[in-house]
């Protein structure tokens, strides 16, 4: 069995900046998206299981190998960076439409992605990747079942009162949770095997678009404006006996009519 983990490189958490035309400042270091590793710990452990093969598969800036790299520290097999400066500014739409024309250019039998990213919070990705590749979209994988054979793929999605289970035959793309497990940390000899490990990079022209169909300029959606969030108003801490607290509390709850 054949997956593709979409691994994203995103601004180290905490790090996040806008650029002056209110676009995600990439020039710094970057790092492997939170919600994707989780994915591809999904993947790696469907590899020591059945055999899988796991390739990762990103858009970005030169800076983006370093997130490559670390996912293939961890076990994937090989990698694929979409890089061309003509990228920067895309929005969601053109990022569906470039991911579509490099998956065209893979075999695989399932797509594993996050749920969003953490520069971005979006979440429409996956769901329009599907929608535009004609693939069963299974969404919130708790946990991934992939027939032996390869032919279909079963997961369980949580919800309020348990879980669901979907199944789809393969080709799928899988939307997963951090529910599917904590990532591991890359080994040194993991990090030493990653050295000989391929990746792959590809530009516009190998995927047959032209620099006018990306970028700010003819990115569908912008951001018109950004500001910080309001500060938050002085707490109330009590700290008396646990009688006394507790009553506090009450006449603080009802003063708000919330008892």
């Amino acid at each position: 069995m054949r997956i593709v983990v979409l691994l994203k490189a995103v601004p180290v958490v905490g790090t996040e900046r806008l650029t002056s035309d209110l676009r995600t400042d990439r020039s710094g270091t970057l790092e492997a998206n939170g919600a994707d590793e989780y994915l591809l710990e999904a993947a790696l452990k469907l590899a020591e299981t059945s055999g899988a093969e796991v390739t990762l598969l990103t858009i970005g800036p030169a800076g983006a190998t370093e997130a490559l790299r670390k996912g293939l520290a961890m076990g994937a097999a090989s990698a694929v960076h979409v890089a061309d400066d003509q990228i920067s500014g895309s929005d969601g739409t053109q990022t569906v439409e470039l991911l579509a024309a490099a998956l065209g250019r893979l075999e695989y039998e399932l797509v594993f992605c996050g749920a969003d990213s953490s520069d971005g919070g979006g979440g429409v990705v996956p769901a329009a990747l599907a929608v535009r590749l004609g693939l069963p979209y299974l969404s919130y994988a708790s946990q991934i079942e992939p027939a032996p054979d390869g032919s279909s793929v079963r997961i369980r999605r949580l919800n309020p009162t348990g879980y669901d289970v979907l199944e789809a035959p393969t080709p799928a793309l899988v939307m997963g949770t951090q529910v599917l497990g904590e990532p591991r940390y890359p080994s040194l000899r993991g990090i030493m095997q990653a050295r000989s490990k391929q990746v792959q990079t590809w530009t516009l022209a190998d995927l047959g678009f032209e620099p006018s169909a990306v970028g700010a300029a003819a990115a569908r959606t912008a951001v018109v404006s950004a500001e910080r969030p309001p500060e938050r108003g002085g707490a109330t801490v009590i700290r008396d006996e646990p009688d006394a607290a507790v009553q506090q509390i009450v006449e603080f709850l009802a003063t708000r009519r919330l008892l």
